[in-house]
């Protein structure tokens, strides 16, 4: 049957409907009241101060799209997309909580992005996101949890496709919670790891490190990336780092790795590369993300080369994983 253009861009142009019917049914834990016991919509309405009649109309419309299911009338059931929302680790519950909150808020403002080539997310909060974050604990740990859940699936994939092995000292640049370095730390028994990170993000990382009981191979200090990163270095990894930031941005950054990186060191980015011409891509809608969120963007292989270049490194090679990031190698020059 022939597509009906008219049909797709309705589809198209009504999709938030449906990502913000997702974020209230987080918001409001429905899965983990259904996994309780919790099955009718005057049950979950009880436990979640809600009205009733129209959370059974939220159930309802959800259910035609695969999250929940009604199993006879108004006895609701779990699905496989249901349980990615569940409280429970890899959970993408704190991603729906972020992309239906601040981020929504930022999307629409996407007009004034274009427009002014500035921050939507400035515009609305009156401030930069992670300086907000900062001033906000409690959005700063869902950020960190939503991070896990959109790149948890990256880390044995990236794992998986690139050799640490030769690798003695990795210092992960703006390494939030710790998760991506513990990972690889598990993966390679002898490397040794420092996580660099704002000062308030790299507490929390020391506490998950002493948590897991990794402390001995591994430490977190405090600092701006923007002013200096450890020295020392065999390595210096940076995931979804790069595209937080404008082009002059990136390459203070860039800067700070070529100072204090070892002459035979490398610089790995772990970010999406947008490939060329019509082709479907979620980098190229994450590249809006970044425009509208932190003002940064996703890049093309050739955009990454121009930074390196401009920042004292070469580009090495960029190896695919099984996931829409690349690992991209940098040597120094």
């Amino acid at each position: 049957m022939q597509a009906n253009p008219q049909h797709e861009i309705m589809g198209l142009i009504s999709g938030y409907w449906i990502s913000q019917a997702v974020h209230v049914a987080a918001k409001l834990s429905l899965p983990d009241w259904i996994l309780a016991g919790k099955t009718t919509s005057a049950q979950l309405a009880e436990a979640t101060g809600t009205d009733a009649p129209s959370l059974y109309r939220l159930l309802r419309a959800l259910a035609s799209v695969g999250v929940f299911a009604e199993e006879g009338h108004d006895h609701w059931t779990l699905t496989p997309l249901a349980e990615t929302l569940l409280e429970k680790p890899g959970s993408q519950k704190a991603v729906a909580l972020m992309m239906g909150g601040e981020h929504f808020a930022s999307w629409g403002e996407l007009h004034y992005s274009i427009q002014s080539g500035k921050p939507a997310f400035d515009k609305l909060y009156g401030k930069p996101v992670f300086t907000y974050l900062a001033e906000h604990p409690d959005e700063a740990q869902n950020f960190d949890a939503a991070m896990v859940g959109v790149h948890g699936a990256e880390t044995a994939a990236m794992l998986d496709a690139y050799d640490f092995s030769d690798i003695g000292l990795l210092v992960d640049v703006g390494g939030g919670n710790g998760s991506l370095l513990m990972a690889t730390l598990q993966r390679y028994p002898l490397l040794r790891g420092i996580l660099f990170d704002m000062p308030q993000t790299a507490e929390r990382a020391r506490r998950g490190f002493a948590n897991s009981g990794m402390m001995a191979r591994c430490s977190a200090l405090g600092g701006s990336f923007f002013e200096f990163v450890p020295p020392g270095g065999d390595a210096y990894l940076m995931r979804h780092i790069i595209h937080d930031w404008t082009d002059e941005q990136s390459i203070t950054i860039l800067g700070n790795c070529r100072k204090a990186i070892k002459p035979e060191g490398r610089v790995l980015l772990v970010e999406a590369v947008i490939p060329p011409g019509n082709e479907r891509s979620w980098s190229k809608f994450l590249d809006l993300n970044m425009m509208v969120i932190p003002g940064g963007m996703e890049r093309t292989e050739e955009q990454f080369k121009s930074l390196f270049e401009r920042s004292g490194f070469r580009l090495n090679r960029i190896v695919p994983t099984g996931t829409e990031v690349s690992v991209i190698e940098a040597l120094p020059v």
